[in-house]
């Protein structure tokens, strides 16, 4: 199942040709992260993963300029690839039902009071297996 967040773009996302900046894509993605991490698991009274996780790689392949608009991108983020000590979540980025953008960034548990690694509880992998899903073509 797919998550999806609008995210607003900023006046400030724009490069010198008029189009979103390749790098902001990484920080639309963390919101998209964090709205299912934290806010959608606060609002079912679970932790998510509040003890924390570190970035180890970003995929992005970009499929259409996206310019500046009031209107929000919606924002699909899913899970895939659940294992002991790491997991991928995927992105869609959808300019006015066009799809713009697709990404990939594997997250892998991390426990900052010891700086190490760390694997996934069964409460957290129960929660990211509810947003399983494979991306498409």
């Amino acid at each position: 199942m797919r998550y999806t967040v609008q995210v607003p773009m900023r006046w400030s996302d724009m490069d010198a040709y008029g189009h979103v900046n390749n790098v902001v894509y990484l920080q639309y993605f963390e919101m998209a992260r964090v709205a299912l991490f934290f806010e959608r698991a606060s609002l079912e009274e679970r932790t998510g993963l509040r003890r924390g996780t570190v970035v180890a790689a970003h995929e992005i392949a970009y499929k259409l300029p996206v310019v500046y608009s009031s209107r929000p991108l919606d924002v699909q983020i899913w899970v895939s690839g659940i294992r002991a000590a790491a997991f991928t979540c995927h992105y869609e980025v959808f300019d006015h039902e066009k799809l713009a953008v697709t990404g990939s960034t594997l997250l892998v548990p991390f426990d900052f009071s010891i700086e190490r690694p760390r694997r996934l509880s069964p409460d957290e992998k129960e929660f990211l297996a509810r947003w399983l899903d494979e991306p498409g073509d």
